[in-house]
């Protein structure tokens, strides 16, 4: 687990990255058809737009681009959004905090435990979230989500856990868009509370390098969204497919997804 330092090193990197990728003013579309073949390779269907942000430019490159702009429910990637609500309206104070677990067995082995803001996202513990959506309530959820344009911005109130059951929808392209705010901390909420949502989604780190990621399975949608930083700026992205089998198809989406960054040169562990 990353730490103190670790933290501090990741706000270092992003400062480096910061100062080139801000420099891109605009961004170019371009369609990968021949990623098709990934998708293939592990039978199902879907999107992925990556913008490379590497450099003085910035070229968005997307598979499927009628998908890309579909929306489907966030399922658990709505816990990098959902974390900034929880921060600003006091249902979480730091990554220290600890959870109770009360007891209720859930399907997920590593959500039967307390938990805390790092080990709920990296664990996806719905039930935290579930909470932490109690204390924010359904009025200023709206609120947060019109606030930073975030899909349909629907928080059906029907369903607890809205962002898996309810209304709220968002689409590939507008997930990256979502990322690249939080990157650059232009999201409306304090700075502390951009940077440590976005430590607590560090799931690899090298000498200059950091992935922040988080996957998603809500009804038959699987998500794997994020960015990897590099000195010379970052690698933005989103995937989503199709999961008839839901758990048993939860692994094609980083399956894919790193294939896809591979190609690009963009997956750390093989660069060379």
């Amino acid at each position: 687990m990353l730490n103190r330092m670790g933290a501090l090193a990741g706000i270092a990197l992003l400062s480096i990255c910061m100062g080139t990728a801000v420099a891109a003013s605009s961004s170019d579309l371009v369609e990968k058809p021949e990623w098709k073949d990934f998708f293939d390779a592990q039978d199902t269907v879907g999107t992925m737009v990556v913008k490379d942000m590497r450099g003085r430019g910035a070229v968005t490159y997307v598979y499927n681009p009628d998908r890309s702009d579909v929306r489907f429910t966030p399922a658990s990637t709505f816990k990098i959004p959902h974390t900034l609500f929880a921060l600003d309206a006091g249902a979480v104070s730091d990554e220290f905090q600890v959870f109770k677990w009360d007891g209720t067995v859930n399907e997920i082995p590593t959500h039967n435990a307390d938990q805390n803001l790092r080990s709920a996202m990296r664990n996806s513990a719905v039930w935290v979230y579930r909470g932490f959506a109690e204390k924010i309530g359904s009025r200023e959820a709206a609120r947060y989500l019109s606030l930073i344009h975030y899909g349909n911005a629907d928080p059906t109130v029907k369903q607890r856990d809205y962002w898996i059951n309810g209304g709220l929808k968002v689409s590939a392209r507008e997930q990256v868009h979502f990322l690249e705010s939080l990157y650059r901390n232009q999201l409306p909420f304090k700075l502390e509370h951009q940077l440590l949502t976005k430590d607590v989604l560090i799931v690899g780190a090298g000498r200059d390098w950091i992935m922040r990621a988080k996957t998603g399975l809500g009804g038959q949608i699987g998500w794997w969204v994020g960015w990897v930083e590099f000195p010379d700026g970052p690698v933005i992205f989103a995937l989503n497919i199709d999961t008839p089998k839901r758990m048993a198809d939860a692994p094609k989406r980083e399956a894919i997804g790193r294939q896809v960054l591979e190609s690009m040169g963009a997956l750390p562990e093989h660069r060379n």
